[in-house]
């Protein structure tokens, strides 16, 4: 395989700020925190060693979003 080939096929990792975790799940910052305490909400990542600023990875917001449609309709399989 070649190195263009593979690069192409790895999936680019996205980080989101508060601002955006937010709008896509409408939960205020002291209740993730609440949730990160338990296990339950992903935890942010710090994006420069040193730094303040921390993200979340996109996909695991998405991963829980979908694990909370699952649970709310029974999929959870139950």
């Amino acid at each position: 395989m070649s190195r263009d080939t593979s690069q192409h096929n790895r999936k680019t990792i996205q980080f989101l700020r508060w601002p955006e975790v937010h709008k896509r799940i409408g939960i205020s910052k002291s209740y993730a925190y609440a949730l990160q305490a338990k296990g339950l909400f992903p935890k942010p990542i710090k994006l420069i060693e040193g730094g303040r600023a921390a993200g979340y990875i996109e996909s695991e917001i998405d991963e829980y979003i979908a694990s909370r449609i699952k649970m709310s309709r029974g999929e959870n399989g139950e």
